[in-house]
């Protein structure tokens, strides 16, 4: 079994490459029925779907390499059990693949652009900034930790560029001024108090609070304290926007993981999705399969757009969760 499971692992590995050779070289898309990183093929509705809620607001959070048991019923994530509570829970969620950045592209493009952390280039397919622009729909990346508004550079710590994909996007590269649209944290609650927030929002904490390392920046904890800190955060920063009125009346939140800790089922292991906000049934735990295409699926048609990167709408989709 050990020796199967790698051979798959290998071969998942080689599919891939080959996806994201081909997306670069712009020759076609690896989406349709093929299988990426090991999730389900799914199927598409065509357009924008009747049965999800069509919102003013998006906002998306990705936590960092957690299992689902990490997240789900653990103690160390109080906040977070109580949205499920709110909003949906989706037990059967699978990040695509491993390492992390080729889950934050796919959440945003459809495909695995790149599965290299170390990678510096420009993303040219299509994706969500493209689409939102094309719809004249205003977006915001709120990064926590940013070194200055605009910032398209490398790591400063705790600032971790690939966790950030929108700062690849090469609608955002010089000599556009689109950069600018990529701000720090601080400037959410403010937008949010203002009446100013984005159609999308697509929120970076930093490497501290995501839980991708201990509170104090280094790797000497144990995953229930990286998850607490995460959950405090959440806590924090997270309540006030559930609790604005005009979010409420017209919004999905969607927190996520970017892959799993330490499994390879389904590409990237099984992960904790939660969704809350218009329209979303209260409490309702989700049964079909499903990975990050259906999230960039789901964030896009909430808010109208009938144009899904890469066939990331053949994914499945997540009206299961929807009154």
């Amino acid at each position: 079994m050990a020796i199967q499971d790698a051979v798959k692992h290998t071969a998942q590995r080689a599919l891939l490459l080959i996806c994201s050779a081909v997306a670069v070289m712009g020759l076609a898309s690896c989406g349709g029925g093929v299988n990426i990183g090991g999730g389900n093929s799914g199927s598409s509705s065509g357009g924008t779907s009747t049965k999800i809620a069509q919102v003013h607001h998006v906002v998306i959070v990705v936590l960092e390499n957690l299992n689902y048991d990490d997240v789900v019923g653990s103690p160390s994530a109080p906040y977070i059990n109580t949205l499920m509570s709110k909003g949906g829970l989706a037990t059967q969620y699978y990040a695509n693949l491993h390492p992390s950045i080729g889950n934050y592209f796919i959440m945003t493009t459809g495909l695995p652009f790149s599965v290299d952390d170390s990678f510096s280039g420009v993303v040219t397919i299509d994706n969500v900034v493209r689409q939102l622009d094309a719809a004249a729909l205003p977006w915001k990346v709120y990064a926590q930790s940013l070194p200055q508004q605009g910032y398209l550079g490398s790591d400063v710590y705790p600032y971790l560029r690939r966790h950030n994909p929108i700062s690849y996007f090469q609608e955002v590269q010089p000599p556009s001024t689109e950069n600018m649209n990529i701000v720090d944290f601080s400037r959410f609650q403010a937008d949010l108090s203002a009446g100013s927030l984005p159609a999308y929002s697509f929120v970076v904490p930093d490497a501290v609070h995501n839980a991708h390392d201990c509170p104090d920046g280094g790797s000497n904890c144990d995953v229930a304290t990286k998850v607490a800190a995460a959950d405090t955060w959440l806590s924090n920063n997270i309540a006030p926007l559930l609790a604005n009125s005009e979010f409420q009346q017209s919004g999905l939140f969607i927190l996520t993981t970017d892959e799993s800790r330490d499994s390879f089922e389904n590409g990237g292991g099984k992960v904790a999705t939660v969704l809350v906000g218009t329209g979303v049934k209260a409490g309702y735990q989700g049964t079909n399969s499903y990975d990050h295409r259906s999230l960039l699926d789901l964030s896009m048609k909430a808010l109208g757009l009938t144009n899904i990167p890469n066939e990331a709408d053949l994914a499945n989709e997540m009206t299961e969760f929807y009154q």
